[in-house]
């Protein structure tokens, strides 16, 4: 088992774009959709993603907010985050988590109606690098 920490992680996330954000529906199942992260890569153990707050993802938050993240790197690096996902829509929020490239999506940036901000803070953090694995506990607050 090895030592990984936080910052180890980090750099090693720099290039995964991608991650399945996993919630928990109304009827017991567990639902599953690709989030950009937009690229921040100097994880810290919070996760920032955008969507529209009339989805079905947003719902299931609202009522349990515990999700799973999972990202999928190179050469058999993967990550399963456990975390509480809390939900915003307070533009100051958008402002320090906004790219450029989300305006494809939201063609009026932070001033897109219907917006909502999805900051997944990680409770427990499992990765695997080949045959190599380990387990990071966050400290929830």
């Amino acid at each position: 088992m090895s030592d990984m920490t936080l910052s180890d992680l980090s750099e090693k996330m720099r290039d995964i774009d991608i991650a399945m954000l996993s919630t928990h529906t109304d009827g017991g199942a567990i639902a599953a959709r690709p989030m950009s992260n937009n690229r921040e890569v100097d994880y810290d153990g919070s996760s920032h993603y955008f969507t529209w707050e009339k989805s079905r993802m947003v719902d299931d938050i609202r009522e349990d907010p515990k999700v799973s993240l999972t990202f999928q790197g190179k050469k058999a690096f993967s990550i399963a985050v456990e975390g509480k996902a809390k939900l915003s829509t307070d533009k100051k929020d958008f402002k320090q988590h906004w790219t450029p490239d989300l305006d494809q999506w939201f063609e009026d940036g932070i001033d897109t109606k219907g917006v909502v901000m999805i900051t997944v803070k990680a409770t427990r953090v499992h990765y695997w690098d080949g045959e190599d694995d380990g387990e990071i506990k966050l400290k929830t607050s």
